[in-house]
């Protein structure tokens, strides 16, 4: 809204009115407002919490051993993040933007998908929650409707890059007309360019519609295991938020090089138009997520819930996907894959041995920042672990905190240098 009547006052030569054009002005000022907006409004949702007795109920001590203390600690602390992140959008940002719609749409469905399992764990006094079944369908839902969306909406074009060759030097340069694409960027590949078109050329003169059909389902797929892996991510004191925070800066560097077509010339990919909005919304993101660790770092005095990991996830995979760089995310989301992974395999390899009769499990517990934490003597006697003894001791939940944001950090470096690694 701010963006919209200071572009207005422009109009009549109104001192200072001319800085709300430029985006790095807009994005530091919404990164800001949102820091500031999530470490105000967080004391104030925290202490509404704890009257209304709104808090996390004693975990299970065999998996965290700090989890009785965590008992009272209020919980559904993602509706600070969300809030943190909308208002500054609406402020500051262009909102008749497609992919700044998009990114909404996407915080405010997600966001509601996780309040209502909060809701069930904490008022019905369900500890499971919300079904699996629905959290899919609503994570399969938002997901269609953004690879839709793409695929239908005017707004939602690219200029592509092409290679020429003058005096022996390539150069790149873009299409003067943005067009509907269906290509993406691929890390390590020399002229970085996936069609998702030409994977399904057998399709003959369907190609281009089994195309998009293949990108809708991409689209459905990365944000339903990205946020599926922040949710598993999201069990200690900041872990979830620091990550998150760290790819959201990533993210952003990316955003802002595939807005700028000088930028996006010397890296050589494709000049997104208006995508100069995604790095308003990751600037807002990332302060909102950094100002709710003032409370959410060791010892946490509030969590986030799945009102908060499942936003974040949908997010980022969104994100992602808006800017033609969904292939990097298994890289630049180590830490989620790795931790779904782990959970894949724990309970892959116990239903297989179940039917021989055996209990046998890979790991300590999963997801695996668990298995860092729970000791040997605190395992199932009746069960045999095939990484027994892995670490050798346990780890205090700040320590394996800090090295997951260290391991990120190298994981969002090596996402952003592929654009020159190739």
């Amino acid at each position: 809204m701010l963006y919209y009547l200071f572009r207005f006052l422009e109009k009549y030569d109104i001192p200072g009115s001319h800085m709300w054009s430029y985006i790095s002005f807009r994005a530091l000022l919404t990164l800001i407002l949102a820091l500031i907006i999530s470490a105000w409004f967080g004391e104030h949702f925290i202490k509404y919490m704890k009257r209304r007795n709104i808090s996390e109920t004693a975990r299970d001590a065999s998996i965290d051993p700090f989890g009785e203390k965590k008992k009272g600690v209020p919980t559904m602390g993602g509706i600070i993040i969300i809030v943190s992140i909308l208002v500054p959008v609406l402020l500051l940002g262009r909102t008749r933007n497609i992919y700044l719609i998009l990114m909404m749409g996407t915080t405010v469905w997600l966001g509601f998908l996780g309040f209502l399992d909060d809701y069930i764990k904490i008022f019905r006094r369900n500890k499971d929650g919300l079904k699996g079944k629905y959290k899919i369908v609503g994570q399969v839902s938002i997901g269609l409707i953004v690879g839709l969306t793409l695929w239908l909406s005017p707004d939602a074009k690219i200029n592509e890059n092409l290679t020429t060759v003058r005096q022996n030097q390539e150069t790149v340069i873009h299409k003067s007309e943005p067009t509907k694409s269906l290509k993406t960027t691929i890390p390590f590949v020399k002229n970085h360019d996936l069609d998702y078109e030409k994977m399904v050329s057998f399709c003959g003169k369907h190609s281009r519609e089994a195309g998009w059909l293949l990108y809708v389902f991409m689209t459905i797929l990365v944000v339903t295991a990205v946020s599926n892996g922040a949710n598993l991510n999201d069990g200690m004191d900041g872990m979830c938020a620091g990550n998150s925070a760290i790819i959201g800066v990533a993210l952003g560097i990316l955003a802002y090089v595939s807005s700028h077509i000088d930028y996006a010339a010397y890296f050589n990919i494709m000049f997104i138009p208006g995508s100069q909005e995604l790095v308003i919304f990751l600037c807002a993101f990332v302060g909102a997520v950094i100002g709710f660790l003032w409370y959410n770092a060791f010892p946490a005095q509030v969590f986030m819930g799945d009102t908060g990991s499942l936003t974040i996830g949908g997010i980022i995979g969104v994100a992602a996907v808006l800017i033609h760089k969904e292939l990097l995310l298994p890289i630049l989301c180590g830490i989620f894959f790795v931790e779904s992974l782990s959970v894949i395999i724990q309970t892959q390899v116990f239903k297989y041995y179940k039917h021989k009769g055996q209990r046998v499990r890979v790991f300590r517990a999963t997801p695996i920042h668990d298995n860092f934490r729970k000791l040997d003597s605190q395992l199932d006697a009746t069960s045999r672990y095939i990484l027994k003894g892995w670490p050798e001791r346990q780890f205090h939940e700040s320590k394996i905190t800090f090295r997951f944001w260290i391991v990120t950090i190298i994981l969002a470096a090596l996402a952003i240098i592929t654009l020159k690694i190739r």
